[in-house]
């Protein structure tokens, strides 16, 4: 993800929900999708373990809860 003018990903108090897509072998990292289509790695081991179609709520490139 990139800055944007209203905020930065990794200053700004923003989380994004995202789709798990694909884990990775040991469960700690994840191919996540967010609505718009936008693809990032995402660290998953707060909330490990998480499944394929999970909905999550990423900050900074971190899983910090599940979306409803």
């Amino acid at each position: 993800m990139s800055c944007e003018p209203e905020h930065c990903i990794t200053c700004g108090d923003i989380a994004v929900e995202m789709t798990v897509v694909e884990l990775d072998v040991d469960g700690a990292l994840a191919l996540c999708v967010d609505d718009a289509g936008g693809r990032q790695t995402v660290d998953v081991a707060l909330l490990a373990p998480v499944a394929l179609a999970d909905r999550l709520l990423v900050h900074a490139g971190t899983a910090i809860a599940g979306a409803r």
